[in-house]
């Protein structure tokens, strides 16, 4: 296969891997802190299951509030907050308390205390656990239904037609408190009053039933796709064209061929000897060619000619000629003849030598 076929092989499987995880992996539209169905520990799947347990009736509602129709009594809505809100009605939840019904929201903003983190709070069922220093200071005394000096957690709110509670802390009895029953116990309370049908907003928690999603455009891939942004899809258009460019390898301009380098053999081939001489750990060949090499280069410096000389007649010659001494020389043409290993080393101080004997 060549080479550009594979890299454009290779980028159309990086493209389908990356779609495949992008719809696999995307960000979920689901929030889980304070939903019935999550079992972490800002969840509330324990308390649900716990009022189950006891015989309570309760349904989790997945639409939007206003098409909440209850039957000819009450019924009270629990909104269990992902993020802090301020304890202010919608509109949609004012007109759910005109009809007569209840409201308990838990997770609303308040200032922050000086009062410690954990606390346990009084109530006629127990002692309740809560973890926040968040108090709302202008709930009426009558009007606070767990508190301390530095303020009020869990407040109500008369309205004309019907009632809302509010909570500092949105883990008032979450999964955390499977162990401190007193918090579920006490939630049961607030929203067990009258009798009235009891529902947990879960459509703000993402959960929507799938005549909801139909209606939202939530149902299919096309919906989703059909209220993407249009610069959206440029923009991704955009990064898949060069993305395919660059798997394939070409350039915005005519291609260069590449030139083949030209190998010179003789250098190869002494490359590939001397390798060979290394492992075998062999210097005397190298020794002989090398010092034999050398003394020709010097005979030719003395004008002796290019016929190697006898080892006596050439330092004779040597001291006629440049009326030195003929030691180092002596030295230099020696050691060929002692075949033996010679080290690293004294080899490059025996080519020294030599260097400094063409030097006369």
């Amino acid at each position: 296969m060549k080479s550009s076929k594979r890299n454009a092989w290779i980028g159309a499987i990086a493209i389908a891997v990356t779609v495949i995880l992008s719809f696999i992996a995307a960000p979920t539209t689901k929030i889980y802190i304070g939903s019935s169905y999550s079992r972490a520990a800002d969840g509330y799947g324990a308390w649900y299951a716990y009022m189950q347990q006891q015989g309570t009736t309760i349904q989790r509602w997945q639409k939007p509030l206003e098409k909440l129709e209850t039957e000819k009594k009450p019924a009270t809505l629990l909104r269990v907050m992902s993020h802090l809100r301020e304890p202010v009605l919608l509109p949609d939840e004012q007109e759910w308390l005109d009809k007569g019904n209840d409201l308990v929201i838990l997770g609303v903003r308040s200032r922050v205390s000086l009062s410690d983190f954990h606390t346990l709070q009084a109530s006629p069922l127990g002692e309740v656990k809560i973890a926040t220093r968040r108090r709302y200071q202008k709930a009426k005394q009558s009007d606070i239904s767990l508190g301390d000096r530095f303020g009020s957690v869990v407040w109500q709110s008369t309205r004309k037609q019907g009632k809302v509670l509010f909570s500092t802390t949105p883990y008032l009895a979450a999964n955390a408190y499977q162990d401190d029953l007193n918090n579920f116990k006490y939630l049961a309370s607030l929203v067990n009053r009258k009798g009235n049908q009891l529902f947990v907003d879960e459509y703000i928690h993402g959960y929507k039933d799938a005549d909801v999603k139909e209606i939202e455009g939530e149902g299919n891939l096309i919906d989703y796709l059909a209220k993407t942004p249009l610069l959206a899809l440029l923009v991704q258009a955009g990064i898949l064209l060069l993305v395919l460019i660059w798997s394939q390898n070409r350039r915005f301009g005519q291609s260069t061929a590449l030139e083949t380098p030209v190998i010179d053999n003789s250098e190869a081939y002494i490359q590939a000897l001397a390798g060979v001489l290394q492992k075998a750990e062999s210097s005397d060949f190298v020794v002989e060619m090398v010092g034999r090499e050398e003394q020709l280069q010097l005979q030719k410096a003395l004008g002796l000619g290019s016929v190697p000389l006898e080892h006596q007649t050439l330092l004779d010659l040597w001291v006629k000629k440049t009326g030195k001494n003929a030691a180092v020389l002596d030295t230099v043409l020696k050691l060929p003849a002692r075949k033996r290993r010679v080290s690293q080393r004294d080899l490059f101080n025996w080519l020294a030598k030599w260097r400094i004997l063409r030097e006369f």
